[in-house]
Formats: structure tokens, C-alpha cells, sequence
């Protein structure tokens, strides 16, 4: 790369950070990728990588300060955001910002500045850092609820609890999954509702712009499957593109954000935000002519977003993989791509242990329902082997 080039510090690198470098080197800016294990998929594909524990402080900065990049991206929750906080009033450029950074890796910094500070409708919530604190907050939220650590992503650590029999449980599971170890949960009411849409929002140079709506399904709290558009009516969509002007214009900066919302007939409810390409957007790398992760980059580089040009009614669908292996193969995938308007990506992803999404497929059709069901026969024909 030549000294007048720009420089990106991925801070994750998953198969959302993968596509994110992808679109940043078609603008020619030299990636470099980080995580804490070596062959992440973004590191396959960027132009250099550091492998460490992003949450230790001391070893964050040092390597911001060795690279020195134009633009610090975090794409995972699990980062020393109070570093990013210091860096960025050093005059480092952080994706979008490094508040925003800060208090979405933290689900009661988000949802304070949701429910308190903006004044938008949320689930009833508690925070607990003890277990005393815990068996309290389940009884004055009530059962049925759920537990999250406030610092997790993709499920990890969430459970429902149905009966009393479920409480230690819950709590035992979320010590266990927190991303940074055991700590504070929130313990969320049930909210009535129809569906949960994700409204991805890009704060560019030319404005804020929305995508539209993305239905999805999740497993205790992992995105399986996403259509685009969910079918919403004018009231419903107008009051979520306001909750979502209103949570990105707080959090500010330019990128994407994935802003998620229960809608219950036209009434919306805040969820989640993420200041970064969502799980559930990957539906757009086939419904857009923009992906979200090509949104991202033309963002956060300063470039414009004048239109987003929505192609067709879309799916996507999760490959997960469960078992223990370094080893696996995914075969059959002629007949995965014999019908029109599919497409699959295999994320590359080292090793699983346990449960893992290891690729997603794609599809086009035209209404959702159908591109689900397309998505859903091309899946039942992967051949998935593990060695």
C-alpha cells in the first residue's frame, strides 16, 4: 500500500467483518484484521491481521498505536471500548463512534439510553450483578422473562425462564456466557408482539437513509433464518424509522446500524441496536443492490448513499453447525445451486465447538414467503460433514 493510502483496523473478524473488509479493499483500503484466533474469516481475506484478546486494554492500544489507522472499526461486542474512548479523543477516527461503541457493548448502557434518556418504549427490564440481586429482579419483573448478560452477542449466555425450576439455570447460563465473563444480567419481561424486524440505518454524508424492513427468526437469541421486506403497515413503519432516527442520531457518527424492534399491530417496542452490519442483514447481499456491508464502507468512509435500490423480495438462511471437530465439509452444493436466485456463502470458519453458524444461504423470489421456501429446499440438499 502506498503512504497516501487509507487504513482500516478491523476489531472482529467474523464472516460480518469477512464482507466489511471485502468492500473496504474495492475502494482500495489496506484491512487489518483482528480477533482472538488465528484464520478468522475477515484475516483470510485482509491484508494483514493480529491475533489477541481485544478486551485486554494495554494490548488494544498497543496495537492501534502500532498500526495507526485512519479508521478503527469494532465489529464484536467484546473490546476494551474505554480504550477506544481514549484513542478517539487522541484524534483516531472510530466506526461510528466510540460512545457508541461503548454503550452498545453494554446492554444496560443501550437500553438506559433507550428507555430513559430518548423515552422510547421498551420491554420492563432489571439489571442484576449479584445473584441476590438476580432472584429479586425475576421476581418483580415475573415469570415468563428472559436473562441476557449485558455483554453478549449471538445468544450467548440467553435463556427463557418458564417455571421457577428454570431460575438458577438462567442464571448459571448467563455467568457462563457472558462475552467478558461472568457479570450483571438483565432480566427482560415478556412483550406481547407480532413480529421483530431489524431496520438497518445508515448515517452517511448524504443523511440518514433506511433499508427496508427484515423479518427474522431467532433460537434463543441466534438469527437463524431473514426475509426482506416484512410486510408492515404506513403507522408501524413510519414510528419505527422515527425510534431508529432517534437511537442512531444519539449514538452518531457514520456507518450502518442495526436497529432491532418488536412491532405489535402499529405500536413499536425498542429491542437492540448495533452499530455495525447485523446477522440478519445478510439477506441484503441478495435483495440490494448495496449490501449492508457495502453501505457500511461508503459510510464510514465519508462516501455518499444518494439511493438504496431494493431488488427483489429476499431470504437468507443460517447453516449452523453443531459438534466438536477442526474439520468439516460441505458437499452437494450443485444441486444447492441448481434452482435461480440462489447463492450461498461459506464463511470459512476454523473450528466448532459446540454450535456454530458456519455459512448462509441466499435467496430471491418473488415474495418472501416464496424465497424462504427456495432457501429452505436449497438447504435441505447441503451435504454437511463433520471430520
Amino acid at each position: 500500500m502506498t503512504s497516501a493510502g487509507k487504513k482500516a483496523l478491523l476489531l472482529g473478524s467474523g464472516e460480518l467483518g469477512k464482507e466489511v473488509a471485502i468492500e473496504l479493499q474495492r475502494f482500495g483500503v489496506e484491512v487489518v484484521a483482528c480477533d482472538k484466533y488465528s484464520g478468522a474469516p475477515a484475516m483470510q481475506v485482509a491484508h494483514r491481521h493480529h491475533v489477541f484478546n481485544m478486551l485486554d486494554p494495554h494490548k488494544l492500544r498497543e496495537i492501534i498505536e502500532l498500526e495507526k489507522p485512519d479508521h478503527i472499526i469494532p465489529e464484536v461486542e467484546a473490546i476494551a471500548t474505554p480504550v477506544l474512548k481514549a484513542m478517539e479523543e487522541e484524534g483516531y477516527n472510530v466506526t461510528p463512534t466510540a460512545t457508541a461503541a461503548l454503550l452498545t457493548m453494554n446492554r444496560e448502557g443501550i437500553r438506559r439510553l433507550a428507555a430513559e434518556d430518548l423515552g422510547l418504549t421498551t420491554s420492563p427490564y432489571m439489571f442484576a450483578s449479584t445473584h441476590e440481586e438476580f432472584i429479586n429482579a425475576v421476581k418483580e419483573i415475573g415469570i415468563p422473562c428472559v436473562v441476557k448478560p449485558v455483554m453478549s452477542s449471538s445468544g450467548h449466555g440467553q435463556s427463557t425462564i418458564k417455571s421457577e425450576a428454570d431460575i438458577e439455570p438462567a442464571w448459571k447460563e448467563a455467568q457462563e456466557g457472558g462475552r467478558a465473563g461472568a457479570g450483571k444480567v438483565i432480566v427482560e419481561g415478556f412483550v406481547d408482539f407480532d413480529y421483530e424486524i431489524t431496520l438497518l440505518t445508515v448515517r452517511s454524508v448524504s443523511g440518514t437513509t433506511f433499508c427496508e424492513p427484515i423479518g427474522h427468526k431467532q433460537v434463543n437469541g441466534d438469527y437463524r433464518f431473514s426475509w426482506q421486506p416484512q410486510p408492515m403497515s404506513h403507522k408501524a413503519i413510519e414510528q419505527a424509522k422515527e425510534y431508529a432516527r432517534k437511537i442512531t442520531d444519539a449514538l452518531g457518527g457514520y456507518g450502518i446500524f442495526g436497529v432491532e424492534l418488536f412491532i405489535k399491530d402499529d405500536k413499536v417496542i425498542f429491542s437492540e441496536v448495533s452499530p455495525r452490519p447485523h446477522d440478519t442483514g445478510m439477506v441484503t447481499m441478495i435483495s440490494q443492490d448495496l449490501s449492508e456491508f457495502s453501505l457500511h464502507a461508503r459510510a464510514l468512509l465519508g462516501l455518499p448513499v444518494p439511493a438504496i435500490d431494493f431488488r427483489s423480495p429476499s431470504a437468507s438462511l443460517a447453516i449452523v453447525v453443531e459438534g466438536d471437530t477442526k474439520c468439516i465439509e460441505m458437499e452437494n452444493l450443485e444441486k444447492v445451486l441448481e434452482e435461480p436466485g440462489v447463492e450461498i456463502r461459506i464463511f470459512g470458519k476454523p473450528e466448532i465447538k459446540g454450535h456454530r453458524r458456519m455459512g448462509v444461504i441466499l435467496a430471491k423470489d418473488k415474495t418472501p414467503e416464496d424465497a424462504l421456501a427456495k432457501a429452505k429446499r436449497a438447504y435441505d440438499k447441503l451435504s454437511i460433514n463433520i471430520l
